[in-house]
């Protein structure tokens, strides 16, 4: 009864109401809507495996998140996922609506569902939900209402409820369940013990969830009770302080975001966060930026983030964040304009007026409380202070301070900046740039007076400085650069400085004072002015730094870098390292005021910004620490072609592995799906903004692709081979983080394969033998083509040969031909005058007979020599026989000697015979030229036959004929 007693005391006494302020920086939050994921709208467990994926219990299934993408995996029976845990085999195993199971690595890199309730006892398969799933050494529990089922060893057993089961959970390396009736119970060598009796607990105590804190200590969150502290098996309730907290509303979970801070959340008032003394530091709900306040489940992942599954979507909170945003509902998102500190106190300085913040003694403003009071109203363009004085230039004039609360000065017109000059101690000079132009002012004692106009300009003076020899400078972004001098009046000289005295351009051009320059941020950098030339030109500090590169914002902090804005990006020049660097802050893009930039820097962890909507604080020590290691994977390789196919899920191993792709993972892909996309992603959650990725297709790029956000990549046509796809990411800071690779190969066209390869090689080598052979056949052909032609041509020349022989043949037979006509014609002409002999001869007869009727008496002399006369001339006839003779011979081949060597007994009368016969005469033409009868010549001839011994039959011509052809050739 004492301890109940006490028990209601602690109870009571924080139910009292403590007043108390929320901080004034807030974190950013994500919101995930369910349009977005994808998914059902509850989430009732988190998880986050090796490689950083964060995982959801999710209404429609399990839901995974890698920073960029979303991937819904819903069960076969489509029922509600109440809680998730990874195994110690890396699986994730699911405990939903009458089923439990798990996801693994299937064949194709991706997860697939395999159902435990086979292993179940069939009496025991109706058990509803599995609302806590726990992983206990290499045990597995599933706690239903009335069921908590035991998987290990491939087989499940059942433990029953007395009525209710209420919790599981581990507490200090101790796996705790509470029992309705029984208490809190011990899990210890395969059964429940007592642990701590239903007797000792409050009534109606019922456990929501356990945290662990420091050695044998746990924090509880109930269901009606509030939080409670466990302190080995001793609860005692845990007293909290800083701001009210209904201590009756149910807690949905409890995470330990360090050592010293927890977050509680609840299903009506979002979460708190509260420390290890029980100081409730913040409250966290819709109010404060949630999507709603029904906490389902809550889960702080590895870089101290805070992911909430609500009842309607998901939130996301980089608790570490070294960026807050400071707009509370006093500002009525006012935009930011100027910050000071002041006197213990920040002002703050924005488009609907002042606010005081009093700053108490801590490192990290932005943890100071909300106790915001707005001084003024309306347009504040800048916070200054001059002479230990603060003074606001408003649209409306001129303001310092008395007594906490702005008093006009001037309201002649708007007033954007002021700058002391600095030789001025007696009497401090102090110059205003406002709407139309420059005034001076001094400072004598509790008033300032006005000094009048400094030259005569009349442009607005919303950027001026003044230099270390008290020349002022006034920068008007259209106009360009004026310089004057700092004392009062009309005559009081200024000159205009424009393209056309070095500056890159007469647009855009901004002064400022840092590092005891006076320089111009321009379009194309940074310039400063040459007193020698009385021209602008490149400043040799800051080229190697910002190059040629758009400036238009520059403000140095109290440690030296230089903050800057380019475009709509700010960043800091860091002097801290041996070369300056130059960091981005990615988070604030697009969130500054453009045109209207303010960067108000107290120390390294105190940088205030102005906003679009109030004010941002950035803790920048804190956030060059922050650097946690950078991670990326490649989630999906995707080959497509006439049909798309999924090469690569996004798991080399088990769930919560972090395995690299193995050698026989490497898949061969047909040549007709030979273009890729492929997605990957680095799971920073907190840094999305910062992340930048390169990729090398390893033998097909050349090099590495330019950083880009791009988180996916396409590859149309690859020709046939093996590839490495490589891709790193890197963070603002320049940190790059490990490669993530993936290995395929694109196989060649059936033609070009290997088979294909070996075909041809053989059919090359078998073309070869049979050009070869063809070769040599054709070789044969054209020796023995050569040959024949050789033989032809031969014979073409024996040809040619016969018939030149021939034709000199033919030219002798001619000309022997010619040389018988003419013997013959000589013969003939012979012959001829034979007959003419005999002919003579006749004559002669006659003459004599003549003579012998006469008388030789009356004609003796005369006649004697006429006769004498006539055989002179047969001796000339004979002669010609003998002239005929030696033409026969010659032109029969000595016919008449042969055939006088043949036969020598032939007579002249005879070869004459013969020589006629030879030349076919006639029996008559004979008879005259021998002076015979013609039946003479056949005596003759028959003589003749006697002595040649021919026979009567035989022809006496042809005889012959053939004689000189046989016998004397």
């Amino acid at each position: 009864m004492m301890y109940r007693f006490i028990c209601l005391i602690a109870l009571l006494s924080t139910f009292c109401k403590v007043s108390g302020q929320t901080n004034i920086g807030l974190r950013e939050m994500t919101h995930y809507e369910k349009t977005q994921y994808n998914a059902g709208a509850q989430n009732w467990s988190i998880r986050q495996d090796l490689q950083g994926r964060i995982y959801f219990a999710n209404n429609e299934g399990l839901l995974c998140f890698d920073g960029v993408y979303w991937k819904l995996y819903p069960l076969p029976n489509k029922t509600i996922v109440r809680s998730i845990e990874f195994g110690k085999d890396g699986r994730i195993y699911i405990g939903a609506q009458d089923e439990i199971g798990y996801f693994s690595r299937d064949k194709g890199d991706r997860l697939s569902y395999t159902s435990l309730m086979h292993l179940v006892p069939p009496a025991d398969r109706k058990f509803a939900d599995i609302w806590q799933l726990v992983a206990f050494g290499d045990e597995l529990f599933f706690r239903g209402s009335e069921k908590i089922l035991r998987y290990t060893n491939n087989q499940i057993s059942v433990f029953q409820a007395s009525t209710t089961w209420f919790y599981l959970g581990i507490a200090n390396d101790q796996l705790l369940a509470q029992d309705e009736k029984l208490g809190l119970l011990l899990y210890k060598n395969g059964s429940w013990e007592p642990f701590v009796p239903f007797q000792q607990l409050p009534a109606g105590f019922h456990i929501l969830d356990i945290a662990g804190m420091s050695g044998d200590t746990c924090l509880l969150t109930t269901h009606h009770h509030g939080i409670y502290q466990l302190a080995g098996n001793r609860l005692t309730p845990f007293l909290l302080s800083g701001m009210p907290i209904d201590l009756h509303q149910p807690f949905s979970g409890i995470r330990k975001i360090d050592d010293t801070h927890f977050i509680a959340g609840t299903y009506f008032n979002g979460f708190y966060l509260i420390n290890d003394k029980g100081t409730v530091l913040e409250n966290f709900s819709k109010k404060e930026g949630l999507q709603n306040s029904n906490i389902r489940s809550l889960f702080c992942d590895r870089n101290q983030n805070i992911w909430l599954g609500l009842d309607n979507g998901i939130d996301f909170i980089a608790f570490n964040n070294a960026i807050k945003h400071i707009n509370p509902p006093l500002m009525n998102d006012g935009a930011g304009y100027a910050v000071i500190s002041y006197q213990n106190n920040l002002y703050f300085g924005l488009s609907n007026g002042i606010y005081q913040l009093p700053v108490p003694e801590i490192e990290d403003l932005s943890n100071a409380r909300d106790a915001f009071t707005r001084l003024s109203e309306g347009q504040v363009w800048g916070l200054f202070l001059f002479n230990n004085e603060l003074l606001a230039g408003a649209d409306d004039g001129f303001y310092r301070f008395r007594n906490n609360r702005p008093e006009p000065v001037t309201r002649e017109t708007g007033f954007w900046i002021f700058e002391p000059l600095q030789a001025y101690q007696q009497h401090p000079l102090l110059v205003a740039g406002n709407y139309l132009g420059v005034k001076l002012y001094e400072s004598n004692g509790d008033q300032l007076i006005d000094r009048g106009k400094i030259g005569d300009f009349k442009e607005s003076a919303r950027y001026l400085v003044v230099d270390k020899n008290n020349t002022i400078w006034v920068s008007h972004p259209y106009r360009g650069v004026y310089r004057m001098e700092h004392h009062a009046g009309a005559d009081s000289p200024v000159k205009l400085y424009t393209a056309e005295n070095g500056l890159p351009s007469t647009l855009n051009n901004h002064v400022f004072r840092v590092k005891n320059r006076t320089v111009i941020a321009t379009e194309k950098g940074v310039y400063e002015y040459n007193a020698q030339t009385d021209r602008f030109e490149p400043s040799a500090y800051f080229k190697d730094i910002f190059g040629e590169n758009s400036v238009r914002y520059l403000k140095e902090d109290p440690a030296g870098n230089v903050w800057f804005v380019q475009e709509k990006n700010i960043g800091v020049v860091d002097f801290s390292t041996i070369k300056p660097a130059i960091i981005f802050l990615p988070e604030l893009k697009g969130k500054i005021r453009s045109g209207f930039e303010h960067v108000y820097p107290i120390n390294e962890n105190n940088i205030f910004v102005g906003g679009e909507k109030g004010f941002y604080h950035i803790n920048y020590e804190k956030y060059k620490r922050n650097n946690h290691p950078l991670k990326v994977y490649i989630r999906t390789v995707r080959s497509l072609g006439k049909t798309d196919s999924l090469l690569f899920g996004g798991y080399s191993g088990n769930v919560n592995e972090d395995k690299a792709q193995e050698a026989a993972a490497i898949p061969r892909v047909s040549h007709h799906s030979n273009s890729f996309h492929i997605e990957y992603a680095s799971p920073l959650f907190e840094q999305q903004a910062n992340i930048e990725y390169s990729y090398f297709l390893d033998g097909f790029d050349e090099g590495w692709s330019s950083w880009s956000k791009k988180t996916e990549k396409d590859y149309t046509n690859l020709p046939a081979g093996n590839y490495t796809f490589r891709v790193k990411a890197r963070n603002n800071l320049n940190n790059e983080s490990s490669l993530s690779n993936y290995s395929f190969s694109v196989l060649p066209p059936w033609y070009l394969s290997v088979v294909a390869r070996i075909a041809y090689l053989l059919l090359a080598i078998w073309l070869t033998w049979f050009v070869y052979k063809q070769q040599q056949k054709k070789l044969v052909r054209e020796r023995q083509k050569h040959q024949e032609e050789q033989k032809r041509q031969a014979y073409l020349h024996q040809l040619e040969l016969e018939k030149s022989e021939k034709e000199v043949v033919k030219l002798r037979n001619e000309k022997l031909e010619s040389e018988i006509q003419f013997k013959n014609t000589e013969l003939a002409s012979t012959a001829m005058h034979l007959v003419q002999k005999e002919e003579f001869l006749v004559k002669i007869k006659e003459e004599l007979q003549q003579l012998n009727r006469n008388g030789v008496e009356k004609a003796e002399t005369g006649e004697l020599k006429k006769i004498l006369r006539i055989l002179s001339e047969e001796g000339k006839l004979n002669e010609e026989w003998e002239q005929f003779s030696l033409h026969f011979d010659k032109v029969h081949s000595d016919f008449l000697m042969k055939l006088k060597e043949r036969f020598p007994d032939l007579r002249p009368h005879e070869l004459k015979l013969c020589a006629y016969l030879r030349m076919n005469m006639s029996s008559k033409e004979i008879a005259r030229l021998m002076s015979i009868s013609v039946r003479g010549v056949e005596i003759s001839r028959y003589r003749l036959r006697k002595k040649l011994q021919l026979p009567t039959e035989a022809n006496l011509f042809q005889y012959l004929f053939d004689l000189q052809r046989s016998d004397f050739s």
